[in-house]
Order: C-alpha cells, then structure tokens, then sequence
C-alpha cells in the first residue's frame, strides 16, 4: 500500500477518533449546560470543533510523531531532516485539517505542483513508512 493510502485511511481513522471525542466532550457540555440551554450551544459549535481538531492533531504530531490514525497505520510526521517536528512545525502543518476542504485543496495544489502538501513544503515536514 502507498503512502498516499496510507494517509488517507489513517485521515478516516483520525476523523472517526475525533467524532467520538466531540461525542463525549458535548456529553459533558450537555450536562453542564442543561437541555434548556443547550441551542446556545450551536453557535460556538464550529468554532469549539475547530479547536478540538487542531489541539488533537497538533498534540498528537508533536508529542508522540503520529495522531491515532497514522500510528494505526505505521506513519510518522518527521521534519526532512529526519528531527521530531517542533510546535510552530506542528502548528502549521495542521492548519487545513480544521475542515475537509481545507485539506483537499492542500493536497490539489501540491500535486499540480509536483510535490507534497503545500504546508508540508512550507513546514519543512515528511510523512514517512515506520512497517
């Protein structure tokens, strides 16, 4: 299997792991909250999903090489020098996973320019096959 397939059953993976983690988190706003309340919720929802994303992404890259999904699947983000990334590396690789479009034109963008992810190039980062 390629690394691009690779990438992107670990993306499914890593999208599955995030709905269940919002399932649990609005569990506990819910009660927090109340069910009367609870339509005052919807209007800070994008943003709050926003944020879980990025935060899961960007710990899971810096912290331990992978997110849940490319660990799954035996990848590991690297900078080129082969170095564990850093936190602004970390930050910015991630910046299009917030949503799917984002992320799809990432990767068009890279690939009419022969090349990887754009933010993978401006990063200075790698995706590489740890089996």
């Amino acid at each position: 299997m390629s690394v691009f397939s690779k990438r992107v059953f670990a993306y499914i993976l890593d999208f599955i792991v995030v709905s269940a983690l919002m399932w649990v988190v609005s569990y506990f706003i819910y009660m927090l909250v109340g069910a009367g309340n609870v339509h005052t919720i919807y209007d800070y929802l994008p943003f709050f999903v926003a944020v879980v994303i990025l935060l899961y992404f960007i710990l899971c890259e810096k912290l331990a090489g992978a997110s849940m999904g490319k660990a799954i699947m035996r990848l590991e983000v690297r900078s080129k020098n082969g170095a564990y990334i850093s936190w602004p590396q970390a930050i910015v690789r991630n910046l299009t996973k917030i949503y799917w479009i984002p992320i799809i034109f990432d990767w068009a963008i890279g690939k009419l320019l022969k090349t990887d992810r754009v933010l993978n190039n401006i990063t200075r980062t790698v995706v590489i096959d740890v089996s």
